[in-house]
């Protein structure tokens, strides 16, 4: 059990029987009062965000929550099919669950699913992928010296802003967190 001193960013916690992950903490105390944690909260099953304060004499149970590798088969609509590497068991999330990290997605890719209680309630892309540039622009020499960007089509569909020097075919280096271009591989 943790006490509210415990609560911390990136934490995972119980909160009416739903997995949660702090994701902003803030602790106060005023006069002979007893301390506060107000916290940010992000359901991990429905991916909404809640705002809660804790009591000073709260005690708080951690999620069992853990991480599996796994391979993203195919989409299909808004869902997502992943396998499980150890079991070789089959299971689907929905893109209101995978959020931003979908347009990231190139089938036979291994990321972490995070589970909850044995079931898959979400996935955790690494922090960078590389892709292949499928369709951009031709560079046009003399352009260069500006710095210069142009956008880019990548072999999942995705756009991205690349320097000029990109051309077709290109494998990329690109942040999962922000979606932007960081090198050519």
């Amino acid at each position: 059990m943790y006490s509210i001193a415990e609560l911390k960013s990136g934490r995972t916690i119980v909160v009416d029987g739903d997995p949660y992950l702090i994701t902003w903490n803030q602790f106060s105390k005023q006069g002979r009062q007893g301390g506060v944690m107000a916290t940010k909260l992000k359901n991990l099953k429905t991916g909404s965000v809640v705002q809660r304060t804790f009591q000073g004499n709260e005690k708080l149970q951690p999620a069992d929550t853990g991480f599996r590798k796994v391979q993203f088969l195919y989409s299909s609509g808004d869902t997502f099919t992943f396998m499980d590497l150890d079991s070789y068991d089959q299971f689907e999330l929905n893109s209101d669950i995978i959020g931003d990290g979908a347009k990231f997605l190139v089938e036979g890719q291994e990321v972490d699913a995070r589970v909850f209680e044995g079931n898959p309630i979400g996935i955790q892309l690494p922090p960078t992928v590389n892709l292949k540039v499928i369709e951009t622009p031709p560079g046009v020499k003399g352009d260069t010296a500006t710095g210069g960007t142009k956008f880019a089509e990548l072999e999942n569909g995705t756009k991205v802003s690349v320097p000029l020097f990109i051309n077709e075919g290109d494998q990329i280096k690109v942040n999962t967190e922000t979606g932007v271009y960081m090198e050519r591989v």
